[in-house]
């Protein structure tokens, strides 16, 4: 959005007329004095939604219903037994702040049908696209010693996040602090959702995935971005298109971000078991993710002080290794011994997903995501996502002789468990609802859905004959295919949605005419980046508690459309 766009929406925020108490008449007489009972209430407050610029944009955002003198009571009242109370019912104190969050109306983006009639750019447009991404990654590499990953707020909040996912999230997560925020973040995205702040905080975009906005990303590093920037660079090496410093540099940046995954990262747990294994935390310990000493410090301030290992990372960490030819004792673990500890089975261990906001599909077979640390921690309490899982199966296939898996009836039996949870997602169309998805967006999980598909096909025959004798890949590739070229598509896209959308066809054997209008996307952005890179930050994950925190970045929107446009020209090469 232009700035004319932004000075026009927050003048009508800043003008509009007041129709009601707002949320500071709401939370200062309870939060804005002295702190009692539990501190990090108060100090959330005063951090995240008491900040100056927030309060002025939000200064005429009334509420009608609160006129009622009531209800105000009832609201501050269930503020003041979460400040104040050792062990407050969430579920009664969350109810108040449900019920105003059900009168919102948010939806997922809809964005216009294609208007692509053109054929594909000629191969030196594709391959000069090449060379600028890597160029960026590897010259930011240079820059930042590091490849800088960056999460933003928005304070809308998640359409799929209503109150009845408000209550859950308070009843299901551990960690008082990420309970406080959940808590305040959805009262204020009423305030915002239901006033012309709105157009501020959340503008219209292109396509689907949703670009971040500059000035308010905090930049770190995780292992899990540092994955995927392996898999980007080895993809450019692959092309043919990189100069012999290139691949120099390359290869360097590569072994840095392998140990940062395998060593700098590495936190031993317990299994289910009691065995120990080595996996991967989210974040590293300080100072290697790199925040600023103002955002750690933010950080902590808004509750989000503890972090744990969690499965997703630990599978893209040793895919990422095992291709890159790490010969680290950890990839050595046969982590689906590990992983069958997370994965859910009806009537034996359900309660382990303890915050079931994806609670329309059918858990069974999948494995959860978050890791207890040696301490038993989890701050998060748990959930299941359907795009993990893929990435688990993947790091398997790649690992199929190093685990035993075929010789292991319980690794193996573990694997089944996990396709056919893929199988009811693919069956039911549920795989194609935003709603099903905790940390992605379904257009995420089919490119994921692609790289899994690669390296199953990777496999001896004998070996898929195994781990899939009812065909269910080629089930799951066609209704993944059908939804790439028939919905995502079939509708206008911007950067992030093509590369996604390349991704899925080449890895899925598509007609490499089919890549046209994804192509021609991607050509006709370039530069939109400014200076940051050839191309904008978009959402690549998110979270939808405490309120819809998206997380990607220019480098990241880069080593994405690096690893569409090589497996594109492969593709393409081969007729």
């Amino acid at each position: 959005m232009s700035f004319h766009y932004f000075a026009g929406a927050a003048c009508r925020a800043l003008l509009a007329p007041k129709d009601g108490p707002s949320l500071y008449d709401v939370c200062d007489p309870v939060l804005s004095g002295p702190a009692s009972g539990d501190p990090h209430l108060a100090k959330f407050y005063k951090t995240a939604l008491g900040n100056p610029a927030l309060r002025v944009l939000l200064r005429r955002a009334g509420l009608p219903e609160l006129r009622d003198e009531a209800r105000l009571t009832a609201l501050r009242e269930a503020l003041v037994r979460a400040r104040d109370e050792a062990e407050p019912d969430w579920a009664a104190v969350g109810q108040p702040v449900a019920d105003l969050v059900d009168s919102i109306a948010l939806d997922h983006p809809k964005p216009p049908p294609a208007m692509f009639t053109g054929s594909a750019p000629p191969e030196a447009q594709i391959d000069a696209v090449i060379r600028d991404c890597a160029q960026h990654l590897l010259g930011s590499y240079r820059k930042n010693g590091f490849l800088p990953t960056y999460a933003a707020f928005n304070l809308i909040g998640d359409p799929d996040f209503r109150g009845r996912e408000l209550i859950m999230a308070l009843t299901g997560l551990n960690a008082r602090g990420y309970k406080n925020s959940s808590l305040l973040f959805n009262l204020a995205r009423v305030f915002i959702a239901r006033s012309p702040a709105r157009a501020v905080v959340n503008p219209p975009w292109r396509g689907i995935a949703e670009p971040m906005w500059e000035p308010v990303q905090i930049r770190h590093r995780s292992a899990y971005y540092d994955a995927f920037f392996i898999e980007a660079l080895l993809s450019y090496g692959e092309t043919g298109l990189a100069s012999s410093a290139d691949k120099v540099a390359a290869q360097r940046a590569i072994a840095d971000m392998v140990d940062f995954c395998v060593n700098i990262s590495r936190e031993e747990v317990d299994g289910i078991d009691g065995a120990r294994f080595n996996v991967v935390t989210a974040l590293a310990p300080a100072p290697h993710p790199r925040f600023s000493r103002y955002f750690a410090q933010i950080k902590q301030d808004l509750g989000f002080g503890i972090y744990v290992p969690d499965c997703d990372t630990t599978a893209c960490s040793i895919s990422a290794a095992t291709q890159a030819g790490c010969l680290d004792p950890i990839i050595d673990q046969p982590l689906l011994d590990f992983y069958s500890g997370y994965q859910v089975r009806a009537g034996i261990n359900a309660p382990r997903v303890t915050v079931p906001l994806n609670d329309n599909i059918d858990y069974e077979g999948g494995v959860a995501t978050w890791i207890d640390n040696i301490e038993g921690e989890r701050p998060y309490g748990n959930d299941l996502d359907p795009t993990l899982n893929l990435d688990i199966l993947e790091v398997s296939f790649r690992n199929l002789a190093r685990w035993k898996v075929l010789e292991t009836p319980s690794r193996l039996a573990t694997v089944h468990r996990i396709i056919g949870f893929q199988k009811r997602l693919a069956a039911s169309g549920a795989f194609a609802n935003p709603r099903s998805h905790i940390y992605y967006l379904p257009e995420l999980y089919s490119a994921y859905f692609g790289r899994c598909y690669a390296a199953f096909l990777a496999l001896p025959l004998a070996a898929q004959a195994a781990i899939d004798p009812g065909g269910d890949f080629d089930f799951i590739r066609d209704r993944v295919l059908s939804y790439v070229k028939g919905e995502l598509m079939a509708a206008e896209m911007n950067v992030f949605d093509a590369a996604l959308a390349l991704i899925a066809l080449g890895h899925l054997g598509a007609d490499p005419r089919a890549f046209a209008p994804a192509l021609s996307v991607i050509l006709s952005a370039i530069g939109e980046g400014g200076r940051r890179g050839p191309f904008r930050a978009y959402e690549w994950n998110k979270m939808k508690t405490p309120t819809r925190i998206l997380v990607g970045g220019p480098e990241v929107t880069s080593a994405f459309v690096l690893m569409g446009l090589a497996l594109a020209k492969r593709a393409m090469a081969r007729g």
